[in-house]
């Protein structure tokens, strides 16, 4: 049936638009079809990147808020509506943000027609997908669609308060055991719970999937609003039990302190969710007051995150080896270099280089920082390669002009558990041309232990390789004797902190002698790290381990510096000889 329309011009289209839109959450619009003029509530233009609230070339001008790879799809049905072939519209697309973020809308409209039956409007109403919801169905609560309407109600400054962000743990757990329909049971019984522990004045809101919001800015502080969360533990426990223990679960909560805040929405959600994940982090089932501090922390965690991928991802621009002489302990004579990871970043991101061409200056990131974000991420695995592909390569060259040179790296824990290793380290020598026999692999205690039995498969793979396996970090966190016995490494490193206590405690200087003297009968080497000053030296050699290695002879130097400081020097001793 065609809805006629006799002579209503657009003013009055306009005018109606004006009138009712404030009354409306949805964006009410009216789109000419013979004019291609185009008109919709002015609050739209407050969120999308609209030219204003009416405009002519509305199918030209629709290019600049409307997502570019949905253009087609809607044109397509505006034409199919001029044609005469449809006379309903209802699509869903995306527009743009102010920021030129894409954001799910709903377009829905009624044609018009004039007396000939010509389409003369397209009339109808535009809703975020995403706030469409303000309640919800599960759990009886508003969503966030109508904690979204709280927050533009409150005042520009918070008042003092707090919000709380209430998390279950686990919830997968549940439905997975229970199924789906029971994890929405629990879901409504845990905001029953909440509810019965909260005061007047607090209002209680459905988040994303297992998540509550608390709201509470009456001026009490985060001292009740632990009291708060304390209380909600107690109802559900008191629920758990009642039940007989069929379900067990527990809930964690971030809290932001409210008082001279600002009314920053999406900022408090972003926060919000850090104090939360940081609950969980801390063993769940706590409770986490929001720290400027820890944030700020963890954004830097964030950014290394990215640069380091970055490096990955870009010929691992960023990373160096840096390289420290592992020395013989009666000749001080140079055995291996050990080799080190060193991660670079620009001191100032947005700088380019000088005029001159010089490049920006760089700053190194700690390997404390570092290279637990690589294992976290697992971006450990290409750069550990990378890393032993480098080293290898290099120590090759070195051996031009120092035969007997050998280098030493360090495999993650994430390496040996997640990749072929022994494949890995075998393309290497093929590749570089190395002796296995030069190439010694570091591994630690901790990797022996969390890995188990295929830790000690690719040790005894290592070994039949022909390269040389160590033990790193020797007499630290662990050590087990019984791994000397296990594994059977051709050398064990006592780590610098072991080295300090020794030398300045009886009863852990007699406990390295006896380290020392049991790997010499089980025909293990000893390196000893972190040695600094001849009188460090001095009280060492009389262990007579067979190497050391520290500041006193050299902090961790790159390949350049390695080669001009220890290998040239070796070639001119060997040429003056």
């Amino acid at each position: 049936m065609n809805r006629v329309i006799h002579g209503v011009p657009k003013e009055t289209m306009e005018y109606m638009i004006r009138l009712f839109s404030p009354t409306m959450d949805d964006y009410l619009y009216v789109l000419d079809l013979k004019e291609d003029y185009y008109m919709i509530s002015p609050q739209a233009v407050e969120h999308f990147r609209l030219p204003g609230d009416h405009f002519y070339h509305a199918r030209g001008t629709h290019r600049t808020f409307v997502y570019a790879e949905d253009l087609k799809i809607l044109w397509d049905d505006i034409d199919k509506i001029c044609a005469g072939q449809a006379e309903n519209h209802n699509l869903d697309y995306r527009w743009l943000d102010h920021q030129g973020n894409p954001v799910w809308i709903n377009c829905r409209g009624l044609v018009l027609h004039e007396a000939d039956g010509t389409p003369k409007y397209l009339i109808g109403c535009i809703n975020e997908i995403g706030k469409k919801q303000k309640a919800d169905n599960v759990s009886g609560l508003m969503g966030e669609g109508g904690l979204w309407q709280y927050a533009k109600e409150c005042p520009d400054r918070l008042p003092a308060g707090f919000i709380i962000r209430l998390g279950i743990d686990d919830l997968s757990v549940v439905n997975g055991s229970m199924g789906m329909n029971y994890g929405d049971y629990l879901l409504k019984e845990t905001a029953n719970c909440i509810q019965r522990a909260m005061e007047p004045g607090q209002k209680l809101f459905r988040l994303v999937s297992d998540q509550f919001i608390i709201t509470d800015l009456t001026g009490r502080s985060v001292s009740d609003a632990r009291l708060l969360y304390n209380r909600i533990r107690y109802e559900i426990a008191c629920w758990i039990e009642t039940h007989q223990y069929q379900t067990v679960f527990t809930i964690s909560a971030g809290i932001i302190d409210t008082k001279d805040r600002m009314n920053d929405y999406d900022q408090i959600l972003k926060f919000l969710e850090f104090a939360l994940n940081e609950a969980k982090r801390e063993g769940k089932n706590e409770c986490y007051l929001f720290q400027k501090e820890d944030y700020h922390a963890w954004v830097h965690r964030q950014k290394l995150r990215k640069q380091l991928l970055h490096a990955v991802n870009n010929g691992f621009c960023g990373f160096e080896i840096y390289y420290q002489p592992i020395m013989h302990t009666r000749e001080h004579s140079l055995v291996s270099a050990e080799a080190l990871m060193r991660f670079f970043v620009p001191a100032d991101p947005d700088a380019d280089g000088d005029e001159t061409g010089v490049a920006r200056e760089l700053v190194m990131i700690s390997p404390a920082e570092f290279i637990p974000i690589l294992e976290e991420s697992g971006l450990i695995i290409p750069v550990g390669r990378w890393l032993v592909r480098t080293a290898a390569g290099v120590c090759k060259e070195w051996q031009k002009e120092h035969p007997g040179m050998r280098v030493q790296v360090n495999l993650s824990y994430v390496q040996v558990a997640k990749t072929d290793v022994l494949r890995d380290v075998r393309e290497v020598l093929n590749e570089t041309g190395l002796s296995p026999e030069c190439l010694g692999v570091e591994l630690t205690e901790s990797g022996y232990l969390e890995s188990g039995t295929h830790f000690q498969k690719v040790w005894q793979g290592l070994k039949n390789l022909g390269v040389k396996v160590l033990l790193d970090d020797f007499g630290t966190g662990y050590s087990n004797f019984h791994c000397l016995g296990d594994l059977t490494p051709d050398g064990i490193k006592i780590d610098r902190s072991f080295t300090q206590r020794a030398l300045t405690d009886a009863y852990e200087y007699n406990l390295l002698t006896q380290m020392i003297w049991m790997s010499r009968r089980l025909n293990i080497q000893v390196c000893i790290e972190g040695i600094e000053t001849m009188e460090e030296l001095e009280r060492i050699a009389e262990l007579k381990p067979d190497f050391i290695q520290g500041y006193l002879f050299s902090r961790p130097v790159s390949s350049a510096e390695f080669t001009d400081s220890f290998i040239k020097r070796l070639e001119g001793e060997h040429g003056n000889a």
